[in-house]
């Protein structure tokens, strides 16, 4: 069998099994993205202030590229919930052939090994669990970041400069701007082959056509935002001007700040010892250069350096923002593991030296190949862990809404509240159509989503050219947001021992004359476990010490009592 079709076989079964299990760890994931694409293929959904006309920094062409397979999915499947995981491995296979397609050049260009460690760091990181099948603009800049590094270093054939220019581009159009700046490492390497071979109009003419292609991108972009939103505008400029331009009641520090070693504690604990080893590709490719040791890799130095750059280019960048979210990292979750696969073979070659003369030669082959077994196990083992601990923590709130779908429930139609458990909540995909997600008013004291127009009639074919009432891009609360809870027919709430309840939000859980339970799950209570016990799964076994022990909440489905007369 081909080792490329082994290789996508690998990267596709490690991505499904995301698609299957992975908790969707950003709210954001669900009502900038799920919702909209729900409200395409099925005429409802809810609608956040950034797909509003007034402001507009959400393009439609991201949805609609999702909607498709959506539609074909609705086709197959009669329950919305079948069609959210369809479209998850859709995702899943995309994300594995962009993989399959590094991987493919990794080994041919720069060397075989590198691609195969290449492999191991990806199909068993935890933060490619996440992002392989995530619907965010920032995973799919990284399948676009993929395919553009492999064009950039595939040299066989000729240069193709234009590919690579073009899928960054299309990454930073339809997907998130900021991506532009992973392709600022590859392009002086186009111009210095240009000046070196004395063919810069060839260059020039590579870059040119790359542009062109991007810009074909953004004219269909422009063009299905006029027709959702009725006016001509240019999403990724929105998003920039918002993100950087805004005043201080506006931007993305209103979401939150965090300290500038945030993305070194997150990325240890989705990729624990490969993160460390990416640190140190750039250091080590530098010691080994100046030492003057035969280099392990096929490309040359200066390439080398090139195809690690952009991890170290992107770390310095969003570590100096105060607005710092997991997701962000995404882009270069690719790059994290090329940089690790570069670092772990290099240190294999150097343990490969047998001179007796060399420390390193004095040791038995035997003894290298048992070190270096025991830390491949060990990295893979505490990724495997992580991931494993995430899935079985925080998996309840993409299982509690099966009861409803059951025809007795489904056709007699109501609400389904949220109050403090709203973040959580995983789209409308998991509704019968007769079933509308509403809030109900918690301790959040933020802007939440509102409801995309159901009009059928005289306004087109998805009137989302309307604005809606009661947004703002401040994070300001809107009370018309919320129903009365004795209008909920179903409730989703969640119950941990050691929380105190407040007014806000009482025990409904505990609250069984108004409620009864319909389905519980269990969450794990992160404030009652042990710091280990959140970041890996640990068995409940009784040599394990008690405080190790995971402690759980209940994540329930609730529906309201019948009131007495």
């Amino acid at each position: 069998m081909n080792y490329l079709v082994v290789a996508f076989c690998l990267f596709f079964f490690a991505n499904a099994l995301a698609a299957l299990y992975a908790p969707i760890q950003d709210c954001d994931e669900v009502f900038n993205y799920w919702e909209p694409t729900h409200y395409l293929n099925h005429g409802f959904g809810l609608q956040t202030w950034e797909y509003s006309p007034e402001y507009a920094i959400r393009s439609w062409l991201y949805i609609v590229i999702h909607a498709i397979p959506g539609k074909l999915g609705s086709m197959v499947f009669s329950m919305r919930s079948y069609e959210f995981y369809f479209v998850r491995m859709m995702l899943a296979a995309v994300c594995a052939g962009c993989e399959t397609r590094l991987f493919s050049t990794i080994s041919q260009i720069v060397n075989p090994r590198i691609s195969m460690i290449f492999l191991l760091a990806m199909v068993t990181g935890p933060g490619m669990f996440h992002a392989s099948v995530a619907y965010l603009p920032s995973s799919f800049t990284m399948y676009t970041s993929m395919m553009g590094v492999a064009a950039f270093m595939d040299w066989q054939g000729g240069l193709k400069t234009n590919q690579g220019i073009m899928w960054f581009g299309a990454g930073a159009t339809v997907g998130w701007p900021f991506s532009a700046a992973l392709i600022v490492p590859f392009l002086p390497d186009e111009l210095i082959y240009g000046k070196l071979t004395g063919k810069i109009s060839e260059s020039v003419y590579r870059i040119l056509d790359g542009i062109v292609r991007t810009l074909i991108v953004v004219a269909l972009q422009v063009a299905v935002d006029i027709f959702f939103y009725h006016k001509a505008l240019f999403v990724p400029w929105r998003i920039v001007s918002y993100n950087i331009f805004s005043r201080s009641s506006r931007g993305p520090d209103i979401f939150g700040t965090e300290p500038w070693h945030f993305y070194i504690r997150n990325l240890l604990l989705n990729f624990n010892i490969w993160f460390l080893l990416a640190v140190c590709a750039g250091p080590l490719l530098v010691l080994q250069s100046r030492t003057r040791r035969q280099s392990p890799m096929r490309t040359p130095f200066l390439r080398s350096m090139i195809l690690i750059t952009p991890f170290y280019l992107w770390l310095a960048i969003f570590s100096a923002q105060a607005h710092k979210e997991e997701r962000f990292m995404y882009p270069v979750y690719p790059f994290l593991c090329v940089n690790a696969a570069i670092t772990l073979h290099t240190v294999l070659h150097y343990l490969g030296n047998s001179d007796s003369n060399n420390l390193i030669g004095r040791f038995s082959a035997k003894i290298k190949l048992v070190f270096v077994t025991m830390f491949v196990l060990l990295t893979v083992g505490v990724g495997i862990l992580r991931t494993l601990g995430t899935v079985t923590a925080y998996a309840a709130p993409l299982a509690i809404y099966k009861p409803i779908q059951r025809p007795d429930y489904a056709d007699a139609g109501g609400n389904v509240c949220l109050g403090k458990e709203w973040y959580r909540f995983p789209s409308s995909y998991f509704l019968p159509k007769n079933m509308r997600a509403r809030f109900v008013k918690s301790a959040f004291d933020g802007l939440l989503p509102g409801q995309f127009s159901e009009a059928t009639t005289g306004f087109g074919f998805f009137p989302t050219w309307l604005v809606p009432s009661g947004m703002n891009d401040q994070n300001i609360e809107d009370p018309g947001k919320y129903v009365d809870i004795r209008h909920c027919s179903f409730l989703v709430d969640s119950y941990f021992p050691g929380a105190e309840p407040s007014m806000l939000e009482p025990n409904h859980v505990l609250d069984t004359n108004t409620w009864k339970r319909l389905q519980c799950t269990s969450f794990l209570d992160a404030s009652q476990t042990h710091f280990l016990a959140r970041i890996f799964w640990i068995p409940d076994w009784d040599v394990i010490p008690e405080r190790y022990h995971r402690k759980w909440g209940r994540y329930c489905l609730l529906q309201r009592r019948p009131s007495i007369p």
